[in-house]
């Protein structure tokens, strides 16, 4: 099977739209069309069914989309290594974080990479520890910056951060040395990304509190300017606490709560070159950007 028609395949259903698809991956609408029709007769029924969602997979195409992504995976893989027997450098390297304070140290490492390796695209998203997991299971990330999780991947541990409390301005509370991780259960909590494994829940599972929320939101700005208007609480990893604008009043826990930040990588041994490449960096200048 082309892995190129699985490429395209996963990109017009990230999009939601073949003419996007194209776009993006530098053919015409009836050059991705003919690609989709061509694996459409390898596999023997229909891939993709139009809604008002956009394009979206069937049925039995929901079905073969982990062995696509495979594949995709795995075609990638082998352009790259290509290159690199070539002595040319080509591919796309696609990083996750959770954490907007790495931006500054990312983007200098990117750079430092690119000059190095020019040819090479990079792209930067962003989501919860949890989202960003999956993503790297799927493919979708080659590798992610987050907090520390369970899974079938390598982590390689860069450090630990503090959780904090985030307290309104006028907070009785706010004077105090830390604030008690027990208050949660009877103040209103402002819950960040509900409904998700994210350190917030899982700290409160581990000390068997159960939280009173109030409000939620898929946004940490979001959850800091309703703390800041006095509407609740909440938590929140020390490394998003540092760059804001406001008033809201960050506190240590009682008992104090850490989590480790570090690299998960699906597999040294099946993670692309370039990739590879841009990790080791990153291990060997991590210390002396945070330091």
């Amino acid at each position: 099977m082309d892995t190129e028609k699985c490429k395209a395949l996963l990109c017009i259903l990230e999009n939601g739209s073949l003419s996007k698809a194209a776009e993006k991956l530098g053919y015409t609408p009836s050059g991705i069309s003919r690609m989709i029709a061509s694996l459409e007769q390898e596999t023997g029924f229909p891939l993709l069914v139009r809604s008002r969602r956009g394009i979206v997979p069937t049925a039995e195409c929901h079905k073969l989309l982990p062995i696509f992504r495979e594949l995709n995976h795995w075609g990638e893989h082998y352009s790259q290594m290509c290159g690199q027997i070539r002595g040319v450098e080509l591919g796309e390297i696609c990083i996750g974080t959770s954490y907007r304070t790495y931006y500054p140290w990312l983007t200098q490492l990117i750079s430092a990479f690119i000059q190095s390796y020019p040819e090479i695209k990079i792209h930067i998203i962003e989501g919860s520890s949890s989202e960003l997991t999956l993503a790297m299971e799927n493919h979708n990330v080659d590798f992610c910056i987050i907090s520390q999780r369970e899974g079938d991947f390598v982590w390689i541990p860069l450090q630990e951060n503090p959780v904090v409390a985030w307290l309104p301005p006028n907070h009785p509370n706010a004077d105090a040395d830390c604030f008690p991780l027990s208050a949660f259960e009877s103040e209103p909590y402002i819950d960040t990304y509900p409904d998700q494994d994210t350190d917030n829940a899982r700290i409160f599972r581990r000390n068997h509190v159960k939280p009173n929320i109030r409000f939620s939101t898929t946004d940490n700005q979001a959850t800091y300017s309703m703390v800041e208007a006095g509407l609740g609480i909440s938590l929140n990893n020390g490394l998003n606490s540092g760059g804001w604008n406001g008033r809201v009043v960050i506190k240590p826990l009682d008992p104090p709560q850490k989590v480790m930040i570090g690299i998960a990588v699906p597999s040294l041994g099946s993670i692309s070159p370039s990739a590879k490449r841009f990790i080791s960096l990153a291990k060997e200048r991590f210390d002396g950007a945070t330091n």
